[in-house]
């Protein structure tokens, strides 16, 4: 009982996103999602002394980074799990932190970075830089408590959309070319078998996290705070 109390915000938010997910009003969070899901292929092929040629999202929620170089392992297995510590991230700082504008603004200027430096399609480049600008917009006009809320969302809606996703594309429809299925191709096992991996993996991180990361509120209250 002590949870729901002091967590409700959080499970209504969960109970919305999973309410409006097949309806169009939820479909820029995921392309949203599908961005941090490219980010990380590209930020890890960086990492590990890669190049990144381009990166981009589309309307259908797919995404493609062309590389060369770096850690091909990891570059691969970043794709999931990497957009799952950055949903998580954007989530506990959100609710234990007061630096929301700081990380909107970030965030904002991370995603205009990157759509100057990588992304050379129409689509990908146009919800980039939309976003990109109205995030520096809200970092800098909005209430903190606002700025909150938003990237509370935004980690929430990796948070399930992550795990949703693993299994949908490596486990429910393992002949589709995923990250674990050329995973399998390069280093060898099943897609499957990758696919459970990254699944376990990230319900574990999921729970680690909030279980330590929340502590025992994590509820706004609006209009006690700039």
């Amino acid at each position: 009982m002590q949870a729901l109390r002091g967590h409700w915000q959080l499970i209504a938010l969960i109970a919305l996103v999973f309410a409006l997910w097949p309806t169009p009003l939820i479909l820029p969070l995921k392309i949203l999602i599908v961005f941090l899901h490219e980010l990380s292929h590209a930020g890890t092929t960086v990492l590990t002394g890669g190049d990144v040629i381009s990166l981009t999202i589309s309307a259908d929620q797919g995404g493609a980074v062309w590389s060369r170089g770096g850690n091909r392992f990891l570059i691969l297995t970043a794709g999931y799990l990497g957009s799952l510590l950055l949903g998580l991230a954007l989530l506990i700082s959100a609710t234990r932190t007061h630096a929301d504008r700081i990380i909107m603004a970030v965030f904002g200027g991370l995603m205009l970075l990157v759509t100057a430096l990588y992304i050379r399609e129409g689509f990908a480049a146009m919800f980039c830089i939309a976003t990109g600008i109205l995030m520096l917009a809200t970092a800098r006009f909005l209430p903190r408590d606002v700025n909150d809320l938003i990237l509370r969302v935004i980690g929430l809606t990796s948070m399930i959309y992550v795990p949703y996703d693993i299994f949908s594309d490596t486990i429910a429809r393992s002949n589709l070319r995923s990250d674990a299925r050329m995973l399998a191709e390069e280093f060898g096992g099943a897609t499957v078998m990758w696919g459970g991996a990254w699944l376990a993996i990230s319900l574990i991180v999921i729970v680690l996290s909030l279980w330590r990361g929340l502590g025992p509120s994590s509820n706004l209250t609006f209009g006690k705070s700039d």
